[in-house]
C-alpha cells in the first residue's frame, strides 16, 4: 500500500549527523578525508567577484563617448582606490578642469568609447566555509567542499531566524513553562546559546544582543515581538539570512507555548556543552528546519547512517501545524482508512488526534508533523 510522507521534528539525544559543506563557487578545500575538525575550523575557501560600479565618464566630463578612452588616466586592469582620478579633460589652456573619480576601490574592468562608460570591479569578497559541527571529514569534493560526520544530539525547531552560530548552552530558566525575559540575561551570556521556556520577549532578545549572546532557543514568541525585532513582518519566506547578530530558534510556535518536556530535558542535560545552531527555515518544498546540534565525538568507522521512517502510527506524538490548532501537541488516536470530506470540500485522508487537554479532533494528515525521538 502506498504511503504518504509526513514531515517531522527530530528531538534525539543520540544520532549520526552528516553535513555537506559547499562553496558557492569553486575554490580551495583545505581538509582531507579522515581528518578530525572542530565546528569553527575552515574546511574550504573561495573568493566571490566584487561588486561592479558604472561611471558615466562622458556625462561627468561633458564629452562625446568616443573621447572617453583618450580622456582616461587609467587603463583596463589598473587598480584604483576610492576617490582616485580616473579621467579628466582640460579646456582653455588648462584653466578649466573636468574630473571623474572612482567611487570604489578595485580594478578597472572596461573603458568604452561606444557608451562612454567605465566599469569598475570591487575587490573580491572572501568566503570561508566552516565545518559547522565537530567531527570527521568523510568525503571531499574537489574545489567544492567536504562532508562532515559526527555522533551527537539533535533538536529541530518549528521556526528560526539567523545564520549559523556556535556557543555554549546555558539554561536561564528552571522549567519549560517559564518566560525568558530581559532580567535573566547578564554579561555571562556573552557567546552563549541561551535556553528559555515558554516565551522569549522582545526585551530579552535585545538584551541578548547587548550581552553578545550567540543565540536563543525557546518554546514560543509573540508575532508582534518578532515583527518588532525584525523591523518588518516576516510573512511566508525562507529565513536564515536576517541582518541580526543573534540566531533564534522557536521549538513550538507563536505565542506562549511551553517547550516540550523532551526538548527542554535534552537541552538541560547538555548545559555547558558547545552547540551549533542554525536558524534557516523553509516550510514548503525542500523543507529546512532550524536546528541545535551538540557534537560529542567523531563518528567511528563502524557507524552506519541512521535512517528513520516517518510513518504515522497510533500513539505517536504529533504537532498540529494549521489553524485552528496551530502549534498544539497531540497523540494519534485513530487512523481512518477512508477518505473524508473537509471544509474545503476536498476528500483527504485524516486522523483523529487527542490533544493534551483531552479533546479529540479530526484533522487532515497533511496538517500534522511527527515529533521524532
Amino acid at each position: 500500500m502506498a504511503q504518504g510522507y509526513t514531515p517531522g521534528l527530530t528531538v534525539t539525544a543520540e544520532t549520526l549527523i552528516r553535513k555537506q559543506r559547499r562553496l558557492p563557487l569553486p575554490g580551495a578545500v583545505v581538509v582531507e578525508p579522515g581528518q578530525i575538525v572542530q565546528a569553527q575550523d575552515i574546511v574550504a575557501a573561495t573568493e566571490l567577484p566584487g561588486n561592479v560600479a558604472t561611471v558615466n565618464v562622458a556625462h561627468e566630463l561633458n564629452i562625446p563617448p568616443e573621447e572617453v578612452p583618450a580622456a582616461s588616466v587609467v587603463s583596463e586592469g589598473d587598480r584604483v582606490e576610492a576617490g582616485d582620478l580616473i579621467a579628466e579633460t582640460k579646456a582653455l589652456w588648462g584653466i578649466f578642469h573636468s574630473l571623474a573619480r572612482s567611487p570604489i576601490s578595485g580594478l578597472v574592468e572596461s573603458i568604452s568609447g561606444v557608451t562612454g562608460q567605465m566599469l569598475l570591479r570591487g575587490h573580491p569578497l572572501p568566503v570561508e566555509v566552516k565545518a559547522y559541527i565537530s567531527g570527521t571529514v568523510v568525503e571531499v569534493a574537489e574545489s567544492q567542499g567536504a562532508t562532515i560526520e559526527c555522533h551527537g544530539a539533535l533538536l529541530q525547531g518549528i521556526l528560526g531566524l539567523g545564520r549559523e552560530a556556535y556557543g555554549e548552552l546555558r539554561c536561564l530558566v528552571q522549567s519549560p513553562d517559564e518566560v525568558l525575559d530581559a532580567d535573566r540575561i547578564d554579561d555571562d551570556c556573552a557567546g552563549k546559546v541561551l535556553v528559555g521556556g515558554c516565551l522569549v520577549t522582545y526585551e530579552a532578545l535585545e538584551a541578548a544582543i547587548a550581552a553578545g549572546a550567540a543565540g536563543v532557543v525557546c518554546g514560543g514568541i509573540n508575532d508582534t515581538d518578532l515583527d518588532r525585532f525584525l523591523g518588518y513582518s516576516l510573512g511566508v519566506a525562507i529565513t536564515g539570512q536576517e541582518d541580526k547578530p543573534l540566531t533564534i530558534i522557536i521549538t513550538e510556535g507563536f505565542g506562549r507555548i511551553a517547550m516540550s518536556e523532551r526538548a527542554f530535558s535534552l537541552l538541560s542535560d547538555y548545559e555547558g556543552q558547545q552547540a551549533s545552531i542554525n536558524g534557516a527555515t523553509q516550510i514548503r518544498a525542500g523543507v529546512i528546519r532550524p536546528e541545535v546540534i551538540i557534537s560529542y565525538g567523531p563518528a567511528g568507522s563502524e557507524a552506519a547512517r541512521i535512517r528513520q521512517e516517518t510513518n504515522l502510527a497510533i500513539g505517536q506524538q504529533i504537532r498540529l501545524i494549521r489553524d485552528p490548532y496551530f502549534g498544539m501537541l497531540a497523540t494519534v488516536a485513530e487512523l481512518p482508512e477512508a477518505l473524508q470530506t473537509i471544509v474545503t470540500e476536498s476528500q483527504v485522508r485524516v486522523l483523529r488526534a487527542r490533544l493534551q487537554d483531552g479533546r479529540e479532533v479530526i484533522v487532515p494528515r497533511a496538517n500534522v508533523e511527527l515529533i521524532e525521538v
